[in-house]
C-alpha cells in the first residue's frame, strides 16, 4: 500500500509557495491519529491551497522512516520551503507547529 497523500487545493491563502509537509505515524495509535486530525485542521484553517501532505505510517514503510532518520511518531517535517523542519508529538499545540512550518514566527 502507499502513502496517503492529500493534494493542495485550488482556493485559500495567496501565497504561490507550496508547503511541503510530511507525518510519520506508528499506524492507529492515538497520538498518531490525534496528529492526523490536528495537521489536517491546521492545514484547511491556515494553509489551504499552498500545501502538499504526505503521511507515512511507519508500521508500512520502516524504510523509509530508517533513511530519513525518524525515531519518535508522530513526526511532521517540513521538506519545504527552507530550512527543513521538525514537531515531535500530537500536533495539538497549533502555535508551536505554525512557528515550526513557517507560518508564524
Amino acid at each position: 500500500m502507499s502513502p496517503r497523500q492529500t493534494r493542495p487545493r485550488t482556493t485559500g491563502a495567496d501565497s504561490t509557495t507550496t508547503v511541503n509537509l510530511r507525518l510519520y505515524i506508528a499506524g492507529s495509535a492515538p497520538n498518531s491519529v490525534q496528529a492526523v486530525t490536528n495537521l489536517k485542521r491546521i492545514c484547511h484553517e491556515h494553509l489551504r491551497g499552498v500545501h502538499r501532505l504526505q503521511i507515512v505510517d511507519i508500521l508500512e514503510h520502516p524504510q523509509r522512516a530508517m533513511s530519513a532518520g525518524i525515531l519518535v511518531t508522530p513526526t511532521l517535517v517540513k521538506l519545504s520551503p527552507s530550512p527543513a523542519t521538525q514537531v515531535v508529538g500530537n500536533l495539538s499545540d497549533t502555535e508551536k507547529v505554525l512557528i515550526a512550518i513557517g507560518i508564524r514566527g
